[in-house]
């Protein structure tokens, strides 16, 4: 059986390997983070990645409503990550990886987002 639509997309792998990476730096959380801040990040992740798959699969007309609360949860995650950082769970190192990735599917996104506006 063939893949889903929405697994094919390069943002769909994008959010993937940011997911993995995440996960490797989970690891480290003190505890009390981990089931925090931590798990706050992982389930805004995966909401993300559920919204890319969907708006991967409906028709056009509705694609816009999805694609901007993935962006919407995008700047949430940016903004945790960066608590994360200045309460020192993580190092700069970890941090700029993490951005650059969000960075990387921001772009992404806005470009899909932006191609179903002037589409329309």
């Amino acid at each position: 059986m063939p893949p889903p639509n929405g697994v094919e997309l390069p943002i769909f792998h994008k959010i993937i390997e940011l997911y993995e990476l995440f996960c490797q730096y989970l690891k480290i959380f003190p505890k009390r983070e981990t089931f925090g801040i931590g798990q706050k990040c992982d389930n805004i992740l995966l909401e993300i990645l559920e919204l890319i798959i969907i708006a991967s699969q409906i028709p056009k007309s509705q694609k816009l409503a999805y694609l901007e609360k993935a962006s919407v949860k995008l700047n949430v995650l940016k903004i945790l990550f960066r608590i994360i950082k200045k309460l020192k769970i993580i190092d700069i190192k970890k941090y700029i990886a993490l951005e650059n990735y969000c960075q990387e599917i921001g772009r992404m996104l806005g470009g899909w987002i932006k191609s179903i506006k002037t589409n329309k």
